[in-house]
């Protein structure tokens, strides 16, 4: 215990007793000497002291009031603060109003610009306004207004002050109909050249045709989309190389085909209370056995095809009268030119198949499989079509026609529509954005019935008219059917000129007038008792401009403009000027559009 208590004591004392540096000793022993002047130190140190606080004090005070004027007088401004800017636009100085005009007159020239997607010889242009893209103008401004205008002063000045000396950018939010986009990107995919085609199938006549798939190409779906609205939110490039890349199909699953068409046969009949009507059911199956299409199908084969055998019931759906379908809910109807005899004897085809087709609720039309394959076999002619932006004879031209017509009629009766493309040109049958272009094995036109009952879809060609009607039960909930179509630019043609050996040197000959394309965007309008309740965007279509080809003798010029070719061939030859004269009539809950269209240009309806 002591020993302890002197260890601490020594320690005190080694601390209490250790050598002062020479400068404090040498201080010492001089105010020793003159104790007078040491004092006199002492007193102006702790003066200067005091002043160099009174002054920081003043200083701190004047920091204080200058940020409290200058905060207070930034409050009360009612422009933006210098430096800062909208998505890179100086607003500096602006009032909220100005900034506003001045970036809405900036995005709407971001707006009309065009941006072109490429893959090989196709193209596609597409604009911010397809997919209905928008900017946040307003949150914009408001977010650069209330720089330097918060209730803390302090937090206020350094915003002001950064800004002036370093600037402040305020992102202006980007929304688009997501949607819309896809459908794009779904449609190009579609229509590249060596695009996939996948496993086909369709019932002709008495034997279901298989189409092997082939490998292809597919577009790289979320990569294209980021491109693109990068490019769009940047004001980046216009053109735009799209990324693809390369499949396989799918193998045909003769098991899923064989569950998919195979069906009991089944009596039509309805019931009044509640009222239902009970469509009959034709059995349909394979005439041979299910081992037997495996081993089929395994060899290697671009087509498969197996007879059918068909079961059909006692009592079918037309027996039980027009009770079963009382109402007509949409009717539709174009013309053509009746001394076409290989076109109108397509359409005549093509509509008597869909003719009497009954749509249970909750099903699929699809127009590829109802018509199906069109092939010399199924009677189809050779009529025009177009292909590589010119017209040529194709098997099954025209049928577009019908598919078109049948697109209006279901869009008249409020049906939903599964999927729908537009023509590389603009028709001369419908008006734009009313058109449903198809090809077989690639392009489809489906809509499904979403009523609560069966409809009947009757087709008529015959006397220069192609007409359909949709008849079913009426519901309360049912809405008068309104279309309409915006056309928002006019695309102008470009000429070719080719050198023709046919004519003499310095003589032209046109083989095809040009013609222009347009983009547009369709309008569905709901009504209930004169009242509009809803419009809707149906679609934004672009429809190409026709290229002006001249024939020019072989020792004149040539000079070559190029067009962009489509990969696909519509089955379709309607594309042409049109004089139309539309006159809509309420028909019950819908809509009937009746068009009356005369069109003639170098001998295409």
């Amino acid at each position: 215990m002591n020993s302890n208590n002197e260890d601490s004591k020594n320690n005190t004392n080694a601390i209490i007793n250790c050598p002062k540096e020479e400068k404090d000793i040498e201080q010492e022993k001089e105010n020793e000497k003159d104790p007078v002047s040491y004092e006199i130190v002492k007193k102006d140190h702790r003066k200067y002291k005091k002043v160099v606080i009174a002054l920081i004090i003043i200083i701190v005070l004047f920091v204080c009031l200058f940020s409290v004027i200058f905060a207070l007088l930034n409050i009360k401004n009612t422009t933006m603060a210098i430096g800062t800017t909208i998505n890179g636009i100086d607003v500096s100085k602006m009032s909220i109003e100005e900034a506003k005009n001045k970036l809405q007159e900036y995005y709407n020239i971001e707006k009309a610009k065009t941006y072109i997607l490429r893959y090989q010889d196709y193209e596609l242009s597409i604009t911010p306004e397809q997919i209905e893209l928008s900017y946040n103008i307003d949150k914009a401004v408001q977010d650069a207004y209330n720089i330097g205008k918060s209730k803390n002063i302090f937090v206020n000045n350094y915003e002001l002050i950064y800004t002036k000396l370093f600037n402040k950018n305020i992102d202006v939010e980007v929304t688009f109909n997501e949607e819309a986009l896809d459908k794009i990107i779904s449609d190009i995919n579609l229509k590249l050249p060596g695009a996939l085609k996948e496993v086909t199938y369709c019932i002709e006549d008495d034997q279901v045709v298989i189409s092997n798939g082939k490998k292809g190409v597919v577009v790289q779906e979320e990569q294209l989309k980021t491109m693109l609205l990068d490019n769009i939110k940047k004001s980046d490039q216009t053109d735009i190389e799209i990324p693809v890349q390369e499949v396989e199909p799918d193998k045909i699953d003769i098991e899923k085909i064989h569950s998919e068409i195979y069906k009991e046969p089944k009596d039509a009949y309805y019931t009044k209370d509640p009222f239902k009507i009970y469509p009959h059911v034709v059995g349909v199956d394979f005439e041979i056995s299910l081992d037997e299409a495996k081993k089929l199908v395994s060899e290697e084969k671009d087509e498969y095809k197996i007879d059918l055998k068909y079961t059909t019931p006692s009592v079918t759906t037309d027996k039980i009268g027009t009770e079963a379908f009382p109402d007509l809910l949409s009717h539709y109807s174009t013309t053509y030119i009746t001394s076409k005899v290989n076109r109108t004897t397509n359409l005549k085809l093509a509509a008597a198949k869909i003719d009497g087709y009954v749509l249970m609720p909750g099903e699929t039309f699809s127009y590829n499989k109802v018509v199906g394959k069109r092939t010399v076999e199924a009677g189809y002619k050779e009529a025009g079509v177009y292909s590589g932006g010119r017209e040529v004879d194709g098997l099954g031209g025209g049928i577009c026609q019908i598919s078109s017509v049948l697109y209006n009629v279901a869009l008249l009766s409020n049906m939903e529509i599964v999927e729908r493309h537009n023509h590389q040109f603009l028709p001369g049958y419908v008006p734009a954005g009313r058109d449903a272009t198809v090809v077989y094995g690639s392009l489809d036109f489906k809509f499904k019935n979403n009523r609560n009952y069966p409809i009947k879809i009757t087709a008529y060609v015959g006397g220069g008219v192609a007409e359909m009607s949709i008849y079913g039960i009426k519901e309360d909930s049912d809405y008068e059917v309104v279309l309409s179509t915006k056309i928002t630019q006019t695309l102008y043609p470009k000429t070719i000129y080719e050198e023709s050996s046919s004519l003499a040197a310095g003589k032209e000959k046109v083989i095809q007038t040009g013609k222009n394309g347009c983009r547009s965007i369709a309008y569905k309008t709901l009504k209930k008792d004169g009242k509009t309740i809803s419009t809707t965007v149906l679609s934004n279509d672009t429809y190409d401009a026709m290229s002006r080809i001249v024939q020019r003798g072989t020792k004149g010029s040539s000079v070559v403009v190029e067009t962009k070719p489509s990969d696909n061939n519509d089955d379709d030859n309607n594309n042409s000027n049109t004089n139309e004269n539309t006159t809509e009539n309420k028909v019950d809950n819908t809509t009937t559009t009746n068009t009356t269209e005369n069109t003639v240009q170098n001998g295409i309806e």
